[in-house]
């Protein structure tokens, strides 16, 4: 198994630990891995929704109906945007929602490629957390 999803793997099992029990999923190339992952878990219900706006008031809608937090996974670029309005909503309501969103390695950051965007901070104060993970290492 490659690095990657070794990773993904070791990271869902954390999410499930920690209580994560449904997350919904708009497909992009950058979260394969995690997208396997999450499939993989039978703890963790997978929803797959092709648009993000839609994915993120599905995942606020069910994060209020089950009281407990859902998981938003998306993809490099704009996709991570699309969440914004359902955040602020979940925000406002202290709804639990955990987003996931993937970037491009650092170094290919800030590179001209289309629909690059910083996501440093996407969410600004509409999220109590941030954190721009690293690469995953085979030795970490």
């Amino acid at each position: 198994m490659n690095t990657n999803l070794k990773w993904a793997y070791a990271f869902v099992d954390a999410l499930s630990a920690a209580g994560l029990t449904a997350v919904c999923v708009s497909p992009g190339s950058r979260i394969t891995p995690l997208t396997l992952a999450f499939e993989a878990h039978e703890a963790i219900a997978l929803t797959l929704h092709h648009d993000e706006r839609s994915a993120g008031f599905f995942a606020l809608g069910q994060a209020l109906v089950t009281d407990k937090p859902v998981a938003l996974l998306c993809t490099s670029g704009s996709a991570g945007g699309n969440y914004l309005p359902a955040v602020i909503e979940a925000n406002m309501s202290h709804v639990p929602l955990l987003l996931l969103t993937a970037d491009r390695p650092h170094e290919l950051r800030h590179s001209g490629a289309n629909q690059t965007i910083d996501q440093l901070n996407l969410f600004g104060d509409q999220v109590l957390w941030s954190v721009d993970m690293p690469l995953p290492q085979d030795d970490a």
